[in-house]
């Protein structure tokens, strides 16, 4: 087995959170930021402004006057801090009952790169950390797999427009570059900022951007909406079309709400790259394996019309496309001989 289920204790708490976290992200306001309110007093009148901190700066909004639209404003900050520590309860209680945390300087990053609108632009959440997010939102723990040091963030097409009707435009090069002891991007060719962005002290954790590959080649792509550079890959369009959300963890009950890949695109994705790593990645390509076991043993048993989907977008996009998902379904059979794999198509 390359998973257990969850105790129904630890489903219900991730069921409630995710229920109150989702909502509350989909009507997301300033009301929800990082930050506070603060009335003062100007020329005899009352007026509401709010702060918010940028690294070591402090930023503050002007919200309106002291008048019930406003304070309806400023009392949903106040209803939305109690909400949180009720989340915080619920992730707590996941977790404590054997859901899956995320370690808490990446949860961190994550959740600032979401305030600073990366999701509502149209970013998903790829690699590890997605496999480990889809656990909790499928009631299970994986028994490897779930292991990661990079957060790789997708950005898909050529141009996405970032829309932030609620919060400050922060890019994403600045909210990486002042996160805690600040990420530095490491360098692409010619000396420009690469498309990887390492942590001061901490070289071995790192946050990678990736976008879709075009007629433009294999180089290093400015993506000028979200001020950073990404690198270009084979087969991406594939994995973050149609994407859904998970909320992330961590042991500290502080939670994230992030879009990933559909799970079922996420297995059949990991055997059609899995060919394409080099001898220096062969560590990373029998994780493509060990989480595309995982993920197909649960859809075959819990949702195999997802998995018969994905699996016919992937044969029906050409023969490179089968070639290489031929090999991978050949790699998985090697490394899990004892596998029951009921896949859903012969590759021809």
């Amino acid at each position: 087995m390359h998973y257990r289920e969850l105790s129904g204790t630890a489903q219900t708490a991730y069921a409630q959170l995710q229920d109150v976290a989702l909502a509350q992200n989909a009507s997301r306001s300033v009301a929800q930021l990082h930050g506070s309110f603060a009335r003062k007093a100007v020329k005899g009148r009352d007026y509401w402004y709010f702060a918010f901190r940028d690294g070591s700066r402090v930023h503050q909004i002007y919200v309106g006057p002291d008048e019930p639209r406003v304070r309806r404003l400023v009392e949903a900050k106040q209803a939305a801090a109690v909400d949180g520590e009720d989340l915080a309860n619920l992730a707590r209680a996941c977790v404590a009952q054997g859901g899956t945390a995320l370690l808490a300087k990446h949860l961190r990053v994550m959740r600032r790169i979401s305030d600073f609108g990366f999701f509502r632009a149209g970013g998903v959440l790829i690699g590890t950390h997605a496999f480990a997010g889809y656990a909790n939102m499928l009631g299970v723990r994986w028994t490897r797999g779930d292991a990661t040091l990079d957060i790789d963030l997708a950005m898909p097409g050529k141009n996405i427009p970032i829309a932030l009707p609620d919060a400050p435009r922060v890019d994403l090069h600045d909210a990486l570059a002042s996160f805690e002891a600040g990420f530095i991007p490491a360098s692409a060719s010619g000396g420009k900022a690469g498309p990887t962005y390492l942590l001061k002290g901490d070289r071995d954790f790192q946050v990678d951007f990736l976008t879709t590959r075009d007629r433009r080649g294999d180089g290093p792509r400015d993506i000028p909406s979200l001020s950073v550079t990404a690198q270009p890959l084979k087969f991406l369009e594939y994995l973050v079309e149609a994407p859904t959300q998970t909320v992330l963890l961590d042991n500290l009950g502080h939670h994230c709400v992030a879009s990933v890949p559909a799970p079922a695109r996420y297995a059949v994705h990991k055997l059609i790259v899995h060919g394409e790593r080099d001898a220096r990645y062969r560590t990373k390509a029998l994780k493509d394996l060990d989480q595309a076991a995982a993920l197909i043993e649960y859809a075959q048993a819990n949702d195999r019309r997802s998995l018969e989907g994905a699996w016919s977008d992937a044969l029906a996009r050409g023969p490179g496309w089968r070639r290489r998902l031929k090999q991978g379904v050949a790699a998985l059979k090697s490394r899990y001989p004892d596998d029951e794999l009921d896949l859903p198509q012969k590759l021809k």
